[in-house]
């Protein structure tokens, strides 16, 4: 590195410190940004992700559902009539059936589903039960670890679901599916919707002739969605979330426009105090280029403390979300990491850059006059 490279840094961090608020401020305002763009992705991605790994978990080869039905199952209705489930157990290839319906619960917004356990357990593999076990009555429940733990639940107390009591007689492991279910008939009686369910999960005698005894049942049932659960699961991304994308570009163009303001009044109001200072630069030889460039690099280097404050808070964030709200996944990856550093270190250089041209532009003898 040349004297003249050395001579440059070390201005830029005594002007930097010179202002340690208004730096600080600066730093603040572009780490809020990144984490307000972390935390958003993040969000997002991971509630998507743990839905998938959750679906995943149930082990079905084919997943039914009513034609046109969308992705929110439990905001769709339960209208699948219950006899469609044995037909679809008489079937050459099937191994197993089990019908699922399911509501949203008016109190928490937390997804209930309805099912027959042993038709569940024989497509799914059954459930790993951390404490107690399932249930045999009408008005009992199930729960996941996360559940249980975001809403202190012990077996044996009473859950508030639907407007009803419901005992807790078990917590099993997450991963099957839904967090919460109960009896497939109470909830069919709660909700008025007799012998319904929202969507069917198929389990083959023989993974390898999927696409056989789909063609087979889309023959038997034109009029309904059948596809294989790869399929289905692939429609788990953020891409395919009705509004999610529009959702995150909105906010990362509000956390942009935090630190493109940030940066740009305080490199402003730097400019014109130390317009004097300025113009002794100008006078000693230095050129407009030179002058630019410092006025850069103090923005980059407030950039890049503000990317490493707004990477740990988002760190932190998401550690105290996880103790405070298990069932809230927050997904921080290295490429949304790297990507919210661009952004922060794009934003604050176009920021900077009509200051540094108005500092590059002063008339030497008019800034060394200037008051």
């Amino acid at each position: 590195m040349s004297e003249n490279r050395r001579m440059m840094n070390r201005m830029v961090l005594s002007n930097l410190r010179r202002r340690p608020v208004r730096s600080l401020i600066a730093a603040i305002a572009i780490a809020v940004e990144v984490a307000l763009i972390l935390m958003i992705v993040g969000l997002t991605n991971g509630m998507v992700r743990d839905n998938r790994t959750r679906m995943a978990g149930v082990g079905a080869d084919l997943v039914v559902r009513p034609q046109n039905s969308s992705m929110f199952f439990a905001l769709g209705g339960n209208t699948l009539p219950l006899s469609l489930a044995t037909l679809l157990a008489r079937q050459p290839g099937v191994k197993a059936v089990a019908p699922v319906a399911l509501q949203v619960n008016n109190k928490s917004f937390d997804t209930i589903s309805g099912i027959r356990l042993s038709a569940f357990d024989a497509v799914s593999g059954g459930f790993v039960f951390l404490h107690g076990g399932p249930f045999h009555k009408p008005y009992q429940a199930i729960v996941d670890d996360l559940y249980a733990r975001s809403h202190h639940a012990r077996v044996g107390q009473q859950l508030l679901l639907l407007g009803h009591e419901f005992q807790l007689t078990g917590i099993f492991e997450q991963g099957k599916g839904s967090r919460i279910y109960v009896p497939l008939a109470t909830l069919n009686y709660l909700t008025g919707a007799p012998d319904k369910a929202a969507m069917i999960y198929i389990k083959l005698k023989n993974p390898a002739q999927t696409a056989a005894v789909l063609a087979q049942m889309r023959k038997l049932l034109p009029g309904y969605n059948i596809v294989p659960m790869k399929e289905f699961l692939s429609l788990f991304t953020a891409a395919h979330m009705p509004g999610l994308p529009l959702f995150q570009h909105v906010m990362i163009s509000i956390g942009v426009l935090v630190g493109f303001l940030v940066i740009f009044l305080s490199m402003y109001t730097t400019i014109l105090e130390r317009t004097r200072e300025i113009g002794i630069l100008k006078a000693m030889g230095a050129s407009r280029a030179y002058i630019v460039e410092v006025i850069l690099r103090e923005s980059l280097g407030l950039a890049l403390a503000g990317i490493v404050g707004g990477v740990a808070a988002a760190w932190l964030l998401r550690e105290l979300l996880a103790r405070a709200f298990p069932t809230l996944p927050v997904e921080l990856t290295l490429g949304w990491q790297a990507e919210a550093a661009l952004i922060a270190i794009v934003s604050s250089l176009i920021g900077a850059v009509y200051p540094a041209w108005k500092a590059a532009r002063q008339d030497p003898i008019a800034a060394l006059a200037y008051e």
